[in-house]
């Protein structure tokens, strides 16, 4: 059986067209996930194994892309942690008890993930069976900074207050609710690899928070225990921080995803061509008329020029407006664009 599409590429291998897949792909603006939605949350989604491998394949489907991402949430680790979360819509998650004290560090567990999300192993074996050989599953993680974030503040911001003052105020405390977070999701990546996975993401979306400084001390280490915990190939996401692209190559990851703010050949440049690249078209521009959203596609594959360890995505997850016939379009588009003859 040959490798998937997707693996190679983040191998920097020579492949027969450039790989693409989009953050988000399992839900947001497919119909048919909408009308799962009026009948299930998210996490009873991902509890009933046969129902959340069925969201994971239908982007496959209906764009035809090369990798099915898990439908999941990076909050569901944290659940057998002993964290009750709520995914209150327009919001994000909310904790019921928000992480302040070394006793609230202290009652937190370490679960082995066979015992507390023996559903989602059971979904990623599922949507390996249901795929072809080309084609990957992706199972992902959020990195343990900004899964602490939201532990500590108790719902999603952009300030990271609270969190910034238990960094600074209470360093132990922090280093001992990231050793967790960390151990947690390490757990978590490796049984879903065991399960299946043919790569693994992390997203640290909020990391563009820290300074370099403090991404070094508070978030770094943690992040590079929960790449190094798997065999497969890592794909190391965040948005917002283009100061700290050379920091997170450093920290590790296979691949480096980035967001649509810094051109690819000079993200490519920075985080060094040791590397594979993932992006990064601004996924804003499917709201506009095709013809932009083809021609921002078209500029990002230029960029890449060919070279080998570039995966096509946006710059980050697919807006519920997006017309998903648009995404077909720009999955055939990179795939036209990119063959390469036999």
């Amino acid at each position: 059986m040959s490798e998937p599409l997707l693996v190679r590429a983040c191998r920097r291998e020579p492949v027969e067209r450039t790989p693409v897949w989009f953050m988000r792909q399992a839900g947001r603006s497919l119909p048919e996930y909408r009308e799962l939605r009026k009948r299930f949350g998210l996490f009873e989604i991902c509890r009933q194994p046969e129902l959340c491998a069925e969201v994971t394949l239908q982007p496959v489907s209906a764009h035809g892309v090369d990798a099915a991402v898990m439908f999941a949430d990076i909050m569901l680790p944290v659940l057998g942690m002993g964290v009750e979360v709520e995914l209150v819509e327009n919001v994000g998650p909310v904790v019921g008890e928000p992480i302040r004290s070394f006793a609230d560090v202290a009652r937190l567990r370490v679960p082995e993930p066979e015992e507390s999300v023996p559903f989602v192993l059971e979904a990623v074996r599922l949507v390996r069976e249901a795929l072809g050989s080309e084609q990957a599953v992706i199972g992902f993680a959020g990195g343990p900074f900004t899964v602490a974030g939201y532990l500590i503040e108790g719902k999603p911001t952009r300030e990271f207050k609270l969190t910034k003052a238990c960094m600074y105020g209470e360093p132990e405390l922090w280093h001992g609710l990231l050793d967790k977070l960390a151990a947690t999701f390490a757990a978590y990546v490796a049984a879903c690899a065991g399960a299946g996975a043919d790569a693994i993401q992390l997203f640290d979306s909020w990391v563009g928070a820290l300074s370099v400084d403090d991404y070094r001390e508070f978030a770094a280490p943690y992040s590079s225990r929960v790449l190094d915990a798997v065999e497969v190939p890592t794909i190391h996401f965040a948005t917002g921080d283009a100061h700290l692209l050379e920091e997170r190559a450093g920290a590790g990851g296979d691949v480096i995803g980035i967001d649509w703010r810094v051109p690819l050949d000079v993200a490519w440049e920075r985080i060094g061509h040791d590397r594979g690249i993932q992006g990064n078209l601004d996924g804003a521009a499917l709201l506009g008329p095709w013809e932009r959203a083809a021609a921002g596609a078209a500029e990002v594959l230029a960029r890449a020029g060919g070279r080998p360890g570039h995966i096509f995505n946006l710059g980050h997850g697919v807006l519920p407006e997006t017309d998903p016939a648009d995404l077909r379009r720009l999955v055939e588009l990179v795939h036209e664009r990119t063959l390469v003859a036999a």
